[in-house]
């Protein structure tokens, strides 16, 4: 959003535009700006990018509300710190406003998570030694045992060789980044730890990009920072044969298991199938510590183990967004107050944000149009995940209407805890034959305008967790439901 400050417009940028803007302010992306549209569709097509491109994907900013005739604009982080100065050169509407131009620096970056870690291109460039090979790992998940074997085995392929681990993280959050520094007693001497936010779309609301594209630009990073090799532990990456045209060289080392006589990971190919054992995924790993058991030592080591544990305790110690999402009537304030109750005699500390309730506090003075309804869900949102954070369960209750704010939030749940998205699908011919309050003989009569279920839309999830109708069951009964899903989950003890 922006508005107008000393005859300059402030804008802040989205998730994606923030994360590119990072990548040009600390000089990894070679490029003076954010792009002008032919330069963004030259290489928003399917297939490799064009030969000799700078960069291998685009480079967009976009401005919801952006003043028409604004050529200078600040670009500021969320908290409203400046952090670039944009010279408009181009806007254009694409479904949105985009703006394309060169960028400054107005200020250091203070906001973000692991600021320390955020290294200038030039600081980590300038403290290498330029004779010597320089493998980077692109990681966004956990160093296990596999990963780190494989780490040793391009060490001593490429002889005297220098370490950088390039960790990609959220910028507002740390992500897998604490299980990755976990294993730095495990890695050489001399290692350097850094990290990055590497965008995975051009620009906010557009589509993700396909693996092999991500991989690209994390080779890209890579070289930025000096690598002459890189080796990718990035979930849902392409592999190295997709890196033909990556500015460094890309490893791959294919199928690794542990070989169980051995002791050891290798090669697929140098295991008997009796002996091999396969790496445990990102699910097998997380109902792991959901269920408060152990990681085996053949699979992570000790300290990488102890890390994870503590970022995501068992499901019974981990904080939970409960989140209730219906039409007006539903029923669903209803039964999320029985459920707090469930939740609390079962020993967890409850918070219950009920939509009601938090329009009268939290969301005072805002209206019901769509953009204020998102903030308010925002605000609910952002309140959960910090009662999350700290190991409470914050029930929350709101109407919820669209799909994109109730993703934002889980998001944001996700990030400090878990989510567990209840669907109260009752009929909206029962829910205004309810009608408690009157709203819907209301909105019928036009006295209110843009009404949930009546004169706007309400989108239906598609990712509930739960389902329940109070048409068709008791409140008891729905409230029973959503407990045993709980306990099934393991979020409640049985």
């Amino acid at each position: 959003m922006t508005h107008p400050t000393g005859g300059r417009a402030v804008l802040t940028p989205g998730p994606q535009g923030l994360a590119h803007l990072e990548l040009l302010l600390a000089g990894v992306c070679p490029l003076p700006g954010f792009m002008t549209r032919e330069e963004a569709d030259r290489l928003d097509r399917p297939g490799p990018p064009p030969a000799r491109a700078p960069w291998p994907v685009p480079v967009v900013l976009t401005a919801p509300d952006a003043p028409a005739d604004a050529r200078e604009v600040v670009l500021a982080d969320p908290e409203g710190a400046p952090l670039a100065e944009l010279t408009v050169t181009e806007a254009h509407r694409d479904g949105t406003v985009r703006l394309a131009g060169p960028v400054r620096p107005a200020a250091a970056p203070v906001y973000g998570s692991l600021r320390s870690l955020r290294l200038p291109v030039e600081r980590v460039r300038s403290a290498r030694d330029e004779r010597r090979p320089l493998l980077a790992v692109v990681t966004d998940r956990p160093l296990h045992h596999r990963a780190l074997a494989q780490v040793r085995a391009a060490l001593a392929g490429l002889g005297e060789a220098d370490l950088l681990v390039l960790v990609d993280v959220p910028l507002d959050a740390e992500g897998a980044a604490p299980a990755v520094l976990a294993a730095r007693e495990l890695l050489p001497r001399g290692t350097r730890f850094a990290a990055v936010t590497l965008p995975t779309a051009a620009a906010d609301g557009a589509p993700a990009w396909p693996a092999e594209r991500r991989g690209l630009l994390a080779a890209h990073v890579a070289a930025a920072y000096g690598a002459t090799h890189v080796l990718l532990e990035l979930e849902g990456a392409g592999g190295a044969g997709a890196l033909a045209d990556a500015p460094v060289k890309a490893l791959s080392f294919g199928e690794w298991v542990y070989d169980t006589a051995r002791r050891r990971w290798c090669p697929a190919d140098e295991v008997a199938p009796g002996n091999a054992r396969a790496e445990w995924g990102a699910d097998a790993v997380a109902e792991a510590l959901a269920r408060g058991g152990p990681l085996p030592a053949w699979l992570t080591p000790e300290p990488v183990a102890a890390e994870l544990a503590r970022m995501r305790p068992a499901r019974t110690d981990r904080g939970l967004v409960l989140f209730f999402t219906g039409l007006s009537g539903s029923g669903k304030s209803t039964v999320a107050r029985g459920v707090a109750e469930q939740v609390r005699r079962a020993g967890r500390t409850v918070t219950l944000l009920d939509g009601d309730v938090v329009r009268r506090l939290l969301s005072s003075g805002l209206t019901f149009s769509r953009a204020d309804r998102d903030l308010n869900i925002r605000r609910i949102g952002y309140v959960a995940a910090e009662v999350a954070r700290h190991g409470g369960v914050a029930v929350c209750a709101p109407i919820a209407p669209y799909a994109a704010t109730r993703a934002e939030v889980r998001r944001m749940a996700e990030e400090t805890g878990d989510f567990f998205l209840v669907y109260v699908a009752t009929p909206i011919e029962v829910c205004e034959a309810r009608d408690r309050k009157g709203l819907y003989a209301k909105a019928r009569a036009g006295q209110i305008p843009e009404f949930t279920g009546v004169s706007d839309p309400y989108e239906a999830p598609g990712d509930a967790d739960l389902v329940i109708d109070t048409s068709a069951e008791s409140e008891a009964e729905s409230v029973a439901r959503v407990v045993a899903a709980l306990r099934d989950g393991g979020w409640l003890p049985r």
